[in-house]
């Protein structure tokens, strides 16, 4: 297991987490794990089956029984999520959904349940981890860790505009105040609290669009594992 690269790609959202991780799956042609998309999922069936967010023992036991399994889209470079045969992606983009998911994050038998469900994700030729405690908790050996952060304003000025951008009617104020609010509760946890590895390379991504983004990780992954993307 341990010959099997791991590329670890932390931070909160609204930092170019997601494209840049299916932009690098793409690339590579390695596999792809969503930590986030995996918590969203869990929070949409928990809401299905009419299960409190507060029922530890009973969530942990539906973590565990989730049929799910990802699809990245070549031609689009992005991430469907199949539930149960069903692609719920749209569902599960939700800010209620979103902040459903962090509510879960926090409860240690949930992440019980999906530690080594998400460890089995890393197989060959190799792996993009998206997440937040990818680098130092599910994948601490990982060979290549980045952290990427971003200002809440400007992340949340990004989100504003994917959702008006789908149609969806959504007040910047409101989405500041939701993204401050998992912000808070991801780094304040217990366990596995939202933060840098001690080993890994920190990019802000305030005042860069995706594409220089990229531009900076693909030299680290070329440099790392001596591989053109």
């Amino acid at each position: 297991m341990s010959k099997i690269p791991v590329i670890a790609v932390d931070g909160p959202s609204g930092t170019g987490k997601g494209t840049v991780c299916c932009y690098f799956a793409i690339a590579l042609k390695w596999h792809l794990l969503d930590s986030g998309a995996l918590y969203r999922a869990l929070a949409f069936a928990a809401n299905q089956q009419g299960l409190a967010l507060d029922a530890e023992v009973k969530l942990a036991e539906l973590a565990e029984s989730l049929q799910l399994k990802f699809e990245i889209d070549n031609d689009l470079g992005g991430l469907a999520v199949i539930l149960d045969d069903i692609d719920v992606s749209a569902q599960i983009r939700t800010e209620e959904c979103g902040s459903a998911a962090s509510m879960l994050a926090a409860l240690s038998e949930v992440r019980k349940s999906l530690l080594h469900r998400q460890r089995k994700f890393r197989q060959m030729p190799g792996l993009i981890a998206d997440g937040r405690d990818m680098g130092t908790v599910i994948f601490p050996e990982a060979e290549l860790k980045i952290f990427l952060t971003a200002s809440a304003g400007e992340r949340a000025l990004r989100r504003y505009k994917q959702l008006k951008e789908k149609g969806i009617s959504v007040n910047l104020r409101g989405l500041s105040s939701d993204i401050a609010e998992r912000d808070k509760r991801d780094k304040e946890r217990l366990v596995s609290p939202l933060k840098p590895a001690e080993d890994a390379i920190v990019i802000d991504t305030t005042e860069d669009d995706i594409n220089t983004v990229i531009s900076q990780i693909s030299g680290l992954v070329e440099s790392r594992f001596k591989v053109v993307t």
